[in-house]
């Protein structure tokens, strides 16, 4: 069944409507936000995991449970920041990525305790605004796997995972994330579209076990100068494998600074009928940098002023490096712009346009900055 055919959950047709009106804020980096408060073993650990067997420090998923007001601050003070989407603490949520903390067994409860946490920061923030709406994405990583590439040098058909045991552990994710309630799902820092496409297959199956569907993202990274994934792949022929999914929207984030990202979101924008989305990093990763990262606030958020003004996004937030005070800059700088407009109806993205007319039209119907 295709996936257009099934209806959309009212939280996903708030979120087409605001996408339709204006560009939509992202939050972001979790990881790095929690780098900064120095947590130490005992923290990850909590009275539940005190004799689990190895480090567990690292593990930022675990939070949820052990330290869950530490994540829903972190999640309120993105919203406060003008975040419109929180994404979940969910980024190494599959059995593929725990089995390194011998903890499969926790892949449902982590992802169901980290929708309710980003869930519970949403509603506390609603309620302190009346009128302004939020949304929570289960927030979906590549794993710590490839299924594209061998890790041998000497036999090229050699795997640690098959493609139906990545999409195994993407539906026991899925499932979680839908059933605790997440408004949508972003697939993010993708570098091996194989291994996507096993979470969009598990994902197309939770939605039809479901009898509906909720707005998908999808974010690819480019991992250095050569304009390619780690697996090979350019911005173009990432969009070209994916497109069929029916995304609400195709971006990148992450290894990239802006600036190093431009070229990459100009293509998308020019290409893709669908919304683009870009959260890059705070600049290129500087060890001799306080944070690790060089860009502050003003200046991440001056990079991602010239993509609105050239109408290159509909959907921008921040990476690695990036604060609260990153994403209220970026907001505070962009927000006066228009929304690039995605030039195709809902309904039209089952037939994909000819790649040259989907060109041409989005050149068109691009109106500039609002006034």
């Amino acid at each position: 069944m295709s996936r257009q055919r099934l209806p959309l959950n009212p939280a996903g047709e708030r979120l087409e409507a605001l996408l339709r009106q204006r560009i939509v804020y992202l939050d972001g980096a979790m990881g790095t936000m929690i780098q900064q408060l120095k947590l130490q073993e005992a923290d990850y650990r909590g009275e539940r995991f005190a004799s689990h067997p190895g480090q567990l420090k690292g593990n930022n998923d675990l939070l949820v449970i052990t330290k869950p007001a530490v994540i829903r601050d972190i999640h309120r003070a993105y919203l406060d920041a003008g975040a419109d989407i929180l994404e979940t603490n969910t980024f190494n949520g599959t059995s593929i990525a725990m089995e390194d903390y011998a903890m499969t067994d926790l892949v449902r409860e982590l992802n169901t305790e980290a929708v309710k946490v980003a869930r519970a920061a949403v509603d506390a923030f609603k309620a302190a605004n009346p009128g302004k709406d939020a949304f929570v994405a289960g927030a979906i990583g590549p794993t710590n796997k490839t299924l594209s590439m061998s890790r041998d040098v000497n036999d090229s058909a050699k795997r640690d995972v098959t493609f139906v045991q990545v999409r195994d552990s993407y539906r026991e994710q899925v499932d979680a994330l839908i059933d605790a309630g997440a408004d949508l799902l972003l697939c993010e820092t993708v570098f091996d579209t194989l291994v996507l496409k096993a979470a969009l297959f598990a994902i197309d199956e939770a939605f039809e076990a479901r009898g509906f569907r909720i707005p998908v993202m999808i974010s690819g990274t480019i991992t250095d100068a050569s304009g390619r994934t780690l697996t090979g792949q350019t911005t173009e022929s990432f969009w070209n494998s994916v497109r069929h999914a029916q995304p609400i929207s195709i971006g990148m984030n992450c290894a990239l600074g802006g600036e190093q990202m431009r070229p990459h979101i100009a293509e998308l924008a020019k290409k893709a009928d669908i919304y683009v989305s870009c959260y890059p990093n705070a600049g290129l990763p500087n060890p001799l940098s306080p944070t690790g990262f060089p860009e502050g606030p003003e200046d991440t958020a001056a990079i991602l002023e010239t993509f609105a003004r050239d109408g290159l996004v509909n959907i921008v937030g921040g990476c690695c490096g990036t604060t609260p005070g990153h994403i209220a800059a970026i907001r505070r700088r962009t927000e006066k712009y228009t929304t690039r407009p995605p030039c195709a109806s809902p309904s039209s993205r089952s037939k994909p346009a000819p790649r040259s007319s989907i060109s041409t039209s989005t050149k068109a119907c691009w109106m500039g900055p609002r006034r």
